[in-house]
């Protein structure tokens, strides 16, 4: 998952391409439907469809774990929560102190030798000094709103406790609003005795409903009450099972059907130190994720710094994980740090003790998932209620490595050691964190060199983009390597992304003996709580709803067929647009100075000149964001904070000009955006010259702000130095030249196409599937021709999803959503006209 400029500089979302435009205004005159025709060679067999090809990526992102999916309703539970990790936490985030009739004391979360165990160090010291029917505790908000209950549900609490005081301290805990007026459930009483560490439930029978309860746990009398691991979990989890999942997410996920589930990250698993927990030094925060450290009883497992920003119990581990693929059948996936960081931190650990510690870690991690009941790692799985192996047949080394040669190097360590121990294993390596670029081509490079079986690639762009490249593994080989897609998504959720996707999907269904794997990510977003979107799933506390790309996903995931049938569509024809637009400056936490902007056609006319002489009238703020001002003659931005601060000039109708300025770096993280092709603030291309933290240049394309990276190499901007930038543009033809050579060029000559179809076979069913996406807002009225040979029956199975482009799910809104009918007129050859801005299955009965 890439980081960065694509998190921060996209977070408000697109607003549709130029052929998803929405429907036409009110009394417009609707488009004419446009003809196609799609063709199936059905007495014929294609690529067979791996019965794992779609599945699922779960990364800890968005509050994807602790607040979401797994189901513990207390936030903070062990008291964690430490600056060390991030400076806005104590280890009383989520908790306030609170007292009833007159109780009184003090709380202090506190790691000294009276703690729990080694893993879970901090815990709640609570000093009573309460008045005789007074009771003094603390109060956890839960996530979101706060906790959330329904009437008549149960719910678990439990904690772990120890007291000093000889005849036990006395304890009530209670589910109550804020301010303690109304209660949601009977209160439970328990009482601590003895000064070790014990572990007390009770039950809580809701008798009302809410989204903000609180739970509250006061202790009467005197004296030290020590406090860990205090939880509250609904009864009714995934399943019905202890330390479980929340329903309402994972009958959502489970509804997928899907073939894999990757986990437990992609940044999370190959960032921060590459050491796991050491119990000589306490904990090590912002570590790599580290798969023994989530096994065994919750008491015991360390809780991590996540990469995301925020802390993981790890109460959703390993096991839960192998559980979760289990109980959803799917083939869990797990993904272990090759000691080469991704997302951004770009460094390779050379310390070959601690490589191969992590090499033996993923020799136990196979022997955990599958290893007899006699193993030392499969005798771990069985104390945990799983004797049966969970039959883990691949596994992937690293994530997104920006250093190819480095990343495998390691790889092949990890890899000959599985082999030579689990020949059957798949060891799947990656290609970088883009679709293309330098790093792209020598990590493919490399994986050919070295016959690495199955290659995860990743790629989050704008939904032009996947509309232009349906045919992208058309021409790959077809005796290499498999693809797995492990992450993509357009940038936005609403219909018309969902559609672009889709129609991508089809081209993924095509090259089915190529693309083995896809999954759409991230997986799951608290609204509450955004790192990351778009996103699949979205919820709140309480409630759940699936996006317009969920219901794609699901529409394809839950339709496969078992194989390809060879089809073609042909219809209306589309040619590649110019490059045209006005010129644009901008920065990225950068200071930095512009002058002698000169912009001349390509016959050496001047179109537009400006040193600055006269102040920056010119120039138009497009972002909103930055501190530009003229200084001793150039145009200077100087605000290091400032992400995207574009300025443009000139004209939108420009085409053939060539665009030159001096550029100097004054300080900052990165280097320059020269901004062409300018339309407006969401729509434009720019050559970003010291990118990702001044590590790369690449040119990057927008289009109504979600972004696409059309060339990309390593660079860098040195501080004090100017530079000479040109961009000269040709029709679809650019050039890049730093201080006079050649730095790159690219042609933008794809042609979006907004028609896609691909037709599979359910052989058990003895149904055509033919699936068409129809990302336009003309009726598309095709002729489909099965073939004369095929016999069928009249009546099929028809579910369309279909709406206003710009339309997206929300919390009080889910417009877009399948709908079945049954169709007539089914024949060898028959037309259908398909929806504007649709997707259409239709399960053709053969005889």
């Amino acid at each position: 998952m890439r980081t960065h400029r694509l998190v921060a500089g996209l977070a408000s979302g697109l607003v549709g391409t130029a052929l998803l435009t929405g429907a036409p205004a009110r009394g417009a005159e609707a488009p004419a439907a446009l003809d196609y025709t799609i063709s199936v060679d059905a007495e014929r067999a294609g690529p067979r469809i791996d019965p794992a090809m779609y599945g699922l990526f779960f990364e800890d992102i968005n509050r994807a774990a602790d607040g979401g999916l797994y189901a513990e309703l207390v936030q903070n539970r062990s008291f964690e929560y430490l600056p060390v990790d991030n400076r806005a936490y104590t280890g009383l985030t989520s908790w306030t102190a609170v007292s009833t009739a007159g109780g009184s004391g003090t709380v202090a979360a506190v790691n000294d030798d009276a703690r729990m165990n080694e893993r879970n160090r901090t815990y709640l010291k609570v000093t009573l000094t309460n008045a005789d029917a007074g009771t003094y505790g603390v109060l956890n908000s839960g996530y979101n709103t706060g906790i959330p209950l329904e009437a008549g549900k149960s719910y678990d609490f439990s904690v772990w406790a120890r007291t000093d005081a000889a005849g036990g301290t006395p304890l009530t805990i209670t589910l109550r609003n804020q301010a303690g007026t109304t209660s949601y459930a009977p209160p439970v009483q328990l009482t601590v005795h003895g000064d070790t560490w014990r572990k007390y439930t009770g039950t809580f029978q809701a008798t009302g409903t809410t989204d903000a309860a609180r739970l509250a746990v006061e202790a009467a009398g005197s004296g030290t009450l020590r406090l860990d691991m205090v939880s509250l979990f609904p009864r009714d989890t995934f399943k019905g099972r202890p330390n479980g999942l929340r329903k309402d997410l994972a009958e959502k996920i489970a509804a997928l059907r899907p073939g894999f589930l990757r986990f437990p990250g992609g940044c999370i698993v190959n960032t921060g130190s590459m050491y796991g927990y050491d119990a000589a030094s306490g904990y090590q925060r912002a570590r790599a994720y580290q798969w023994k450290d989530t096994i065994g009883p919750v008491e015991e497992r360390a809780t991590n710094a996540n990469f995301w920003g925020y802390n993981q119990s790890y109460g959703l581990g390993y096991y839960e994980y192998l559980q979760f693929s289990e109980d959803i059948g799917a083939k869990p996936v797990p993904v272990v740090p090759a000691l080469v960081t991704g997302c951004g931190q770009n460094r390779a650990v050379d310390d070959d003790a601690l490589l191969q510690r992590h090499i033996q870690d993923a020799l136990d991690l196979i022997e955990f998932a599958n290893g007899p009941v006699t193993s030392t790692w499969g005798a771990e799985r069985a104390a945990m209620g799983h004797p049966e192996p969970f039959g883990v047949d691949r596994i992937q080394v690293g994530n997104e490595e920006n250093l190819p040669d480095a990343f495998m190097a390691r790889f092949l360590r990890f890899r000959d050691a599985i082999k030579a121990k689990y020949p059957d294993i798949t060891v799947i390596s990656n290609s970088g964190p883009d679709d293309a670029g330098t790093t792209f081509d020598r990590a493919w490079e490399l994986n050919r060199a070295n016959g690495v079986e199955m290659v995860d690639e990743h790629y989050y762009n704008d939904p032009s983009w996947f509309l232009q490249n349906n045919k992208r593994y058309d021409s790959y080989d077809r005796s290499g390597a498999k693809v797995w897609l492990g992450e993509y998504a357009s940038w936005d959720n609403k219909l018309a992304n969902a559609l672009a996707e889709g129609a991508y999907m089809t081209g993924l269904e095509r090259n089915a003996d190529v693309v083995t794997m896809a999954s759409y990510a991230p997986l799951l977003a608290n609204i509450d709580y955004v790192q990351w979107k778009p996103d699949m799933i979205w919820f709140d506390n309480d409630q759940s709803w699936g996006s317009a790309n969920y219901e794609v996903q699901k529409l394809f995931m839950t339709n496969v067929g078992d194989e390809v049938v060879p089809s073609t569509a042909t219809g209306a024809v589309r040619t590649a647009q110019p490059v045209t637009g006005a010129v644009g400056l901008s920065t990225w936490r950068t200071a930095a100075r512009y002058d002698d902007v000169v912009v001349t056609s390509a016959d050496g006319a001047q179109l537009f000149g400006d040193d600055f002489s006269n102040g920056a009238d010119q120039w138009t703020p497009l972002a909103g964001r930055g501190a530009w001002s003229v200084v001793d003659g150039a145009y200077v931005q100087s605000d290091t904070t400032a992400e995207n601060t574009m300025v443009a000039a000139g004209d939108e109708g420009w085409h053939d000009y060539d665009l030159s300025v001096k550029a100097t770096k004054l300080s900052g993280a990165e280097g320059f955006l020269v901004g062409f092709g300018v339309k407006d603030s969401g729509t434009y291309y720019w050559w970003n010259l010291g990118g990702w933290n001044n590590t790369q240049g690449a040119v990057e394309k927008a289009v109504n702000g979600a972004k696409t990276t059309l060339i990309a190499k390593p660079n860098s901007i040195e501080t004090g130095r100017t530079y000479d930038i040109k961009i000269q543009i040709r029709g679809t033809k650019v050039t890049l030249l730093l201080d006079g050579q050649v730095w790159g060029s690219f042609d933008d000559n794809a042609v979006t196409e907004p028609f896609a179809q691909v037709v599979t076979r359910d052989v058990a069913a003895k149904q055509l599937i033919i699936k068409v996406v129809n990302a336009q807002d003309a009726p598309a009225r095709t002729t489909i021709n099965l073939g004369a040979g095929v016999r069928v029956m009249g009546k099929a199975q028809m579910t369309v999803i279909s709406g206003d482009p710009q339309e997206l799910n929300t919390r009080t809104a889910q417009p877009i959503k399948p709908v079945t009918s049954t169709i007539k007129g089914v024949a060898p050859t028959f037309t259908r006209t398909f929806e504007p801005n649709s997707v259409t299955f239709i399960r053709v009965q053969t005889r």
